[in-house]
């Protein structure tokens, strides 16, 4: 080899390494200069080995919102696993003594997370039984308590499309909607009347959250991929300020009660890559109440938990009547009933042999639409109308009931809370 390749091959590898150096370097003063919410985005990338997670939580914990309140053993045990972001995020201030204020939240995924601080102060509390607990410390809790359980008017919104599709229905149910007072309004960019499942989940204190909308029931076929609505876009160019969350969840598949949530077994299968665990952690703390799990039903294509109960209160649910159910999910259902103490109200129900419309809805009582002290009920012209309307009216004896023939809808595979999107928040026109 010549001289002149040596020094031209050694320059080159000069070259080579000092653009590593320089890159290294760059990645470097990058990281320092980086927002703590990135840094914290950084931190929950799965792909990234636990070696540097622990150095990305040591350049957070540098930072002026956290301020090295993180201690050393724990950024050395640090793991990620499968949690989410809200679960690592109480996991950081509960090890560290970290309250977890609006500017800690805010300041690392970007959202206000009140659930997380009472159930930082409540822990202490609890901790501190026999102890003196400063005054001030216990009406801080219990002022955020209050605004956790503020409740308002509610809302109806409905997909633009429900009213060109199936004008004649809806007109009757706005009929029924303005009897009653209960405002509604439309919602702007949906590609299917279904805005149950996209439009984001009103957690207990009001907050909106936006979870992932890619069920699975709409892969392998075209035209209904085509009709998944993009829900950042929906939420856009209706003004919803919503918190992003990774979870792959329909809204139909969430019944919320008074500090608990009803979700199907369904959500495992949506998000494979979550432990079962940690999955119904981070819900719990997203929506701010418990979650109980209830099976779904397998011939039911989405799997959603609005097809098949519904809360009458926190203790007591409407269901399918079951006895005239499938054996498993029959048993499922008696061990959650029994594991959460509910008490099970059979609501008749029946499956339409329609072979046209494959899909059809009809007989599915429970997927009413409830409303302030509005009740609207479909019926479907069967006997089992009237046993339906009194039991809707024995237990919600404060509440003003209206029936309707939803069939036209019901026929595409849904009924009154799937078309509807209820919250106590009017949006911005």
């Amino acid at each position: 080899m010549s001289t002149e390749s040596i020094i031209g091959i050694t320059s080159g590898l000069i070259g080579i390494a000092g653009a590593v150096i320089t890159i290294v370097s760059w990645m470097k003063k990058r990281l320092k200069r980086l927002p703590t919410d990135e840094l914290f985005n950084i931190l929950m990338d799965k792909k990234k080995s636990d070696a540097f997670h622990r150095k990305i939580l040591r350049k957070l914990n540098n930072t002026s919102l956290i301020n090295n309140r993180i201690k050393e053993d724990y950024i050395q045990k640090f793991e990620l696993k499968k949690r989410g972001p809200e679960t690592v995020l109480f996991d950081i201030c509960d090890s560290n003594n970290i309250e977890p204020t609006d500017d800690i939240c805010k300041g690392l995924i970007n959202a206000s997370m009140p659930s997380l601080r009472i159930k930082y102060q409540e822990k202490r509390q609890n901790h501190t039984e026999g102890f003196s607990v400063e005054p001030a410390y216990l009406d801080g809790l219990n002022e955020t308590k209050k605004a956790l359980d503020l409740k308002g008017e509610q809302i109806v919104y409905m997909s633009e499309l429900l009213k060109e599709r199936h004008p004649h229905t809806c007109n009757i149910l706005i009929q029924i909607l303005n009897r009653h007072n209960v405002k509604y309004a439309f919602l702007k960019g949906t590609k299917d009347i279904w805005c149950r499942d996209y439009m984001p989940v009103q957690s207990k204190s009001g907050k909106f959250i936006q979870f992932k909308y890619d069920p699975s029931y709409l892969k392998g076929n075209k035209e209904w991929e085509n009709s998944r609505t993009d829900v950042e876009e929906a939420c856009r160019l209706n003004n919803i300020i919503a918190q992003r969350s990774d979870i792959n969840l329909d809204g139909g598949n969430v019944l919320m009660c008074d500090g608990r949530a009803i979700i199907s077994d369904r959500i495992y299968l949506e998000n494979p890559k979550m432990d079962k665990a940690e999955l119904v952690n981070e819900l719990g703390i997203l929506l701010e109440c418990e979650i109980i799990i209830i099976p779904a039903q397998k011939n039911d294509m989405t799997g959603h938990a609005d097809g098949m109960v519904r809360f009458v209160n926190k203790n007591t649910i409407l269901g399918n009547e079951l006895n005239t159910e499938y054996k498993y999910w029959r048993e499922g259902m008696e061990k959650v009933i029994a594991e959460y103490n509910l008490k099970y109200i059979d609501m008749p129900f029946f499956e339409p042999k329609d072979p046209k419309h494959p899909l059809s809805a009809i007989g599915i009582y429970v997927n009413y639409l409830e409303v302030n002290n509005l009740i609207v009920l479909p019926v479907f012209g069967k006997e089992e109308d009237k046993q339906a309307i009194e039991i809707i009216h024995k237990n919600f004896p404060n509440k003003s009931v209206e029936t309707i023939d939803y069939n036209a809808v019901a026929q595409e595979g849904g009924l009154l809370n799937c078309t509807t999107w209820v919250t106590t928040t009017q949006l911005k026109p």
